[in-house]
């Protein structure tokens, strides 16, 4: 019996998993609102510009509203609870976090694109593309589990070298988390070089998926005002802002 996690070696996904995936953006399905999402290694910046750009929109008086990965109520306690017990298997980590998607992408996302809203999200299945490919999950069966999403209206990838992202993640406090730095892959005894390792390996997992998903990639090594700018430039040329006012009757 093969320990709880593990798939059989020469594991084949069956054509139910193979499906299509994020073929097609909320626009192109007729939804009135628009998806952005962010995405990057931990210590990126990208929660930083998403706020950002949240703030930029809001102070227009346009409808926004701001989802994040691993923050439905129903699920986040039970990740939590496993994390801390060391309790989840690359398995349950994937299933557990599509749960926390798929609870919020039908309660949040989804009424409020209906609703003509620009909704951000911190992370978008892509996270999952990559850890979970990393932590050893085959590709097409994660894949099939998000199989039910829509492909983002713009997807922005801010790429940071390892060193930076470390530093910065370092800055703000004394250490590494135990899953950040994949010390549960036990890829090295050392956090800091586990978590160059791990996140160098979703680096790769991005990169690939960077055009087959058309992300658009910022140079997040760089200060935060030029890459805020950029953003904002590239999301008023992409998003016609003037739509998702708000309309007092």
């Amino acid at each position: 019996m093969r320990a709880a996690g593990e798939f059989p070696i020469g594991f084949q996904a069956t054509p139910r998993y193979c499906r299509a995936v994020l073929t097609k953006t909320f626009a192109e399905l007729g939804y009135p609102g628009r998806l952005i999402a962010v995405e990057g290694l931990d210590g990126s910046g990208k929660s930083t510009q998403v706020y950002l750009l949240k703030r930029w929109l809001q102070l227009q008086g346009l409808k926004v509203f701001f989802s994040e990965w691993n923050s439905s109520e129903i699920v986040k306690s039970a990740t939590s609870k496993g994390k801390k017990m060391e309790l989840l298997t690359p398995t349950t980590f994937s299933l557990i976090h599509a749960t926390d998607f798929a609870d919020r992408y039908e309660r949040q996302l989804l009424p409020l694109l209906k609703a003509g809203y620009i909704v951000l999200c911190d992370r978008y299945v892509f996270t999952a593309f990559a850890r979970d490919v990393v932590r050893g999950c085959p590709m097409a069966w994660v894949r099939g589990i998000y199989n039910f999403a829509c492909l983002p209206d713009l997807t922005f990838f801010f790429k940071a070298d390892l060193e930076v992202s470390l530093k910065r993640i370092l800055q703000g406090r004394p250490q590494l988390k135990y899953f950040e730095a994949g010390m549960d892959m036990g890829l090295s005894s050392d956090i800091q070089e586990s978590f160059r390792l791990f996140q160098g390996r979703m680096l790769e997992q991005y990169l690939a998926m960077s055009t087959e998903y058309g992300f658009t990639i910022i140079d997040a090594n760089k200060t935060i005002e030029p890459q805020q700018e950029l953003v904002r430039t590239i999301v008023e040329r992409t998003i016609p802002l003037a739509k998702f006012e708000f309309v007092l009757k």
